[in-house]
């Protein structure tokens, strides 16, 4: 899987343009209307898990392959080359928010908080329906040490979805957090 990356970039379409982003608003709009009636923590799950799906609708094949190759990558906390592939993507489709989100995530994950704050926010420019880009805005801010910050963005994210498991950081105060 290694080598996986390489290929890929070579493989790019040359000198194509990313496709515009799939219109998701609709779907969107029924699944945050669902899950802000949801009556238990599973079935706002599911309906979250749906969100998932259409977020990670990329705008073409090539961009899902990145997508997709980055996600594997992070799920085998191949940091690196998680972020290698995000970074293609962002490169391709620099209107496709799934990419930012993605890669904020892997840096997340190697504690690179900085780093993942600009792609969270540019997710959140793209799609500012992003519950999850927004839940790990607030996350990032926490993990920064912005701890009052961080919680307002997390009440933001609880606007859409009040089932959010970020909704345990509301509690923290700054002198609970060893940074």
């Amino acid at each position: 899987m290694r080598h996986v990356i390489p290929f890929l970039l070579l493989a790019a379409p040359a000198f194509a343009d990313c496709p515009s982003n799939p219109d998701i608003s609709a779907e969107m709009d029924d699944l945050l209307a669902r899950v802000q009636s949801a009556e238990s923590q599973n079935a706002a799950r599911t309906i979250s898990n749906r969100m998932w799906e259409l977020w990670a609708r990329a705008p073409d094949d090539w961009a899902q392959q990145l997508l997709d190759d980055g996600m594997t990558r992070r799920a085998a906390f191949d940091l690196a080359g998680a972020i290698t592939a995000f970074d293609a993507l962002v490169e391709y489709c620099p209107d496709f928010a799934e990419g930012y989100n993605q890669r904020a995530f892997a840096n997340f994950l190697r504690g690179s908080y900085a780093a993942a704050l600009p792609d969270l926010e540019r997710a959140i420019e793209l799609r500012p329906r992003h519950v999850a880009a927004i839940a790990g805005k607030g996350l990032t801010l926490i993990q920064l040490g912005r701890i009052r910050e961080g919680q307002a963005i997390i009440r933001q994210a609880l606007a859409f979805n009040p089932w959010l498991a970020e909704r345990q950081y509301l509690s923290l105060r700054p002198e609970d957090i060893e940074l």
